[in-house]
This record gives C-alpha cells, structure tokens and sequence, in this order.
C-alpha cells in the first residue's frame, strides 16, 4: 500500500477545526477530539473532519493510531445539543448525506490498516460511544463512563454502527440492556463485560501515555502481520461461515510469509 510521508498529512490534517492529531512517536499517532470547553461533543463540522481524518491516515505510515478526548477531562459526549436546530433546518437529502457522512467516518476509523486504540477518560455517550466503538481496544481511567443514552432523548441505538458494535463486544443480552435502559456503565462494570479492556489509574494524560506505551509494544511486531491480523480479526466478525473464515486467515498467512 503506498503512503505518504507523515509530515505532511499532519500538516494538512492540522487545518481541521474540531480535532487535533500529533505523533508522540514515529508511526504513532494520536488524534483528539477537540472541543474540551463542550465536552468534547460533536458538530456537524466535526462529523465530516472525522470523515476525512480517517480517509487520510488511511495513507500514512502508520502503526497505530490513538483516540482522545482533549483537555483529558472528557471523551466525547456525544452530539451537541446546542446543533440539533442545524439539523431540524436540514432537508431530507440534506439529513441523509449528513449521515452518511458521520457514518463513513467511523467506519473509515475502524477500517483503517492499523490498530487503533481509545483512550477515555470521563463521560462517553451517544455518538461518543459510537466514536469509542469503532476502536479495536479501549483503555479507560476510572473517571471513565459509557453511555448509549439515544432512548432518553427519543432516538434509537441505531447510529453510526453502535447497535453492530456494542452487541458484539459485551453480547447481546447485555447489549439490549444498556441500550433499552439508556443507562450509564461506570469503569469498573465496562472492564467486567469487555466494553473496556483495562482500567489505568490517573487522569486523561495517563490513559494517553498508557495507550501509547501499548501502541509502542504493537508496533514492536512486524508491520504486515500487524496488518493482516487486524483484517482478519474485522472481516471475520462479518463471516458466518467458519470455512470461509479459514480461507481468509490462510491468504493472509501466505501474504505474510513473504515479509518474513
């Protein structure tokens, strides 16, 4: 897959208004959602610069990726209401393109090549949780908080791949739970059913460096078994056939036995 050099989509990804990216270390990047003074919520603006966030890095040189929440005090809390007339003024092919929009940036986030790891702290709902779902790992400090809250103000779970994602990290029964009752799933309780994969004591600068720490052990591998493993592990939670599962894994196998 060519690429491009790093500095240069930090230099064009640094124009973005709502989101911030840097990288602590070389191939390791970490992109803040960047609007501490409200919760770190989203905006309609925020939904496209996610989108194209994720279309870029899609060619950088990258081991890992990082999520946060600037300011360290909060993740992400989901859409600012303080928005919600944007979208009531929105026609309908308006309110579809946007969407599709929001959606194709946490897919893209999830589809990127390499691991890419959520770092909260602090309050998570709504979009927020989406957003955190689309990682394949998350870390989380004991602030930390979830929340698929969309049944408390009317809305359905159905957003942005957070029905597809939750029911297959915590399961369905679990899933349904956290979804009917719109209730919020401290720290402690998200690490017991999977939804976090460990809890780091300290703030949101400890939960960074954690996750970045955990990005260096990941990079330590070798990139294209990084790659194909990560593929293998998003292609297969979409296959129901076993079978199929194993002619994917064996490809890969192949492919990276040539890097060797």
């Amino acid at each position: 897959m060519s690429t491009r050099p790093m500095g240069e989509i930090l230099d064009e990804l640094g124009q973005a208004k709502t989101l911030t990216i840097a990288e602590p270390r070389p191939g390791i990047a970490v992109m803040s959602v960047n609007r501490p003074d409200r919760g770190n919520s989203q905006t309609v603006e925020m939904f496209g610069e996610i989108a194209w966030y994720a279309h870029t890095l899609r060619k950088a040189p990258l081991r890992a990726l990082v999520i946060t929440g600037a300011g360290g005090a909060t993740f992400c809390t989901g859409f600012d209401l303080e928005e919600v007339a944007v979208i009531a003024r929105m026609t309908i092919p308006e309110f579809n393109e946007l969407v599709d929009t929001a959606s194709a940036g946490t897919s893209g986030l999830r589809a990127l090549p390499c691991p890419v790891i959520a770092a909260i702290s602090g309050p998570v709902a709504g979009g927020g949780l989406s957003l955190a779902l689309s990682a394949d790992i998350r870390i989380a400090a004991g602030s930390a908080s979830f929340s698929a809250g969309f049944v408390r103000v009317g809305l359905s779970i159905g957003e942005l791949g957070a029905s597809w994602h939750l029911s297959r990290v915590v399961g369905p029964a679990r899933a349904a739970e956290i979804a009917f009752t719109g209730r919020t799933v401290k720290a402690e309780e998200a690490v017991r059913m999977g939804l976090a994969n460990r809890i780091v004591a300290g703030g949101g600068g400890d939960v960074v460096a954690a996750a970045v720490e955990l990005a260096e052990a990941i990079a330590e591998n070798g990139a294209e078994g990084i790659r194909a493993t990560k593929n293998s592990l998003i292609r297969n939670a979409e296959i129901d056939s076993f079978l199929a599962a194993l002619e994917l894994e064996n490809r890969s196998q192949a492919v990276c036995r040539t890097t060797l």
